[in-house]
């Protein structure tokens, strides 16, 4: 008869324990109730559009009030997705701590345009996803009035874009009007002319030369009397008085 190997016995009976702790421990843990909710914001955004409130809220309505069920009960994926279909919620991550917490970090969308015409008034984040308007926040961003063409829709997101992207762009235009014909034409915060930008095509370039024309301009006490400044060139900037 073959000597036990006590050695293995031991090892095996402390595998079998460690087993036992863990799945114990681990039972344990998920029978515990929820202790507290931590909602946080991503870059600084907490009091603009959503507020902790609303996120709260959200979360009772689809897990009841998270204070009273136990870890195991809390379907994480089910929230993050809840959460991510408010129009007013980019990305959204939610998960329960160690320590018995419920926690839930949210991004909410960027309006780069405030969108206003007869029959509806809203935001375009840099996706050109609509962006309800708040009673909590309102944007300093550009004012759009006009038709956007939803073949073109992409174009006239890359300008926005463009203009919300850029420092000097986005303290400098202040409107942009979209004619029937599909042209834009903007309006600038420190003068009266009006910016010809036509389509959105060539839209860097037309950029480039309109930053080009201003930093140069500025300095001539003339561009007062312009009326306005054509970028429909590409290789120049018309401007009329």
């Amino acid at each position: 008869m073959k000597r036990l190997n006590w050695q293995n016995i031991r090892l095996v009976l402390i595998i079998v324990l460690m087993v036992f702790f863990y799945s114990f421990s681990m039972k344990r843990n998920n029978e515990r109730l929820l202790k507290s909710v931590n909602i946080s914001f991503a870059a600084g955004k907490e009091n603009n559009f959503i507020t902790h409130e609303m996120v709260n809220n959200l979360l009772i309505q689809n897990c009841g009030e998270p204070l009273s069920i136990k870890k195991e009960k809390v379907a994480l994926n089910t929230l993050e997705t809840v959460l991510e279909d408010h129009e007013m919620i980019e990305k959204a991550e939610v998960f329960s701590g160690i320590d018995g917490s419920l926690n839930a970090h949210i991004k909410q969308k960027t309006p780069i345009v405030r969108y206003m015409s007869d029959n509806a008034k809203y935001y375009l984040d840099n996706k050109g996803d609509r962006i309800p308007l708040s009673e909590n926040f309102s944007a300093r961003v550009p004012v759009v009035i006009g038709q956007i063409n939803d073949a073109k829709k992409s174009n006239y997101v890359y300008l926005f874009n463009k203009i919300a992207n850029d420092d000097f762009l986005k303290k400098s235009i202040t409107g942009l009007t979209i004619l029937p014909s599909g042209s834009v034409v903007m309006t600038n915060r420190d003068y009266d002319f009006k910016i010809i930008f036509g389509n959105p095509i060539h839209v860097d370039k037309k950029l480039k030369n309109y930053k080009a024309f201003y930093k140069h301009a500025i300095k001539d006490t003339l561009i007062k009397n312009y009326k306005t400044v054509s970028l429909l060139f590409t290789e120049q900037v018309v401007c009329k008085k």
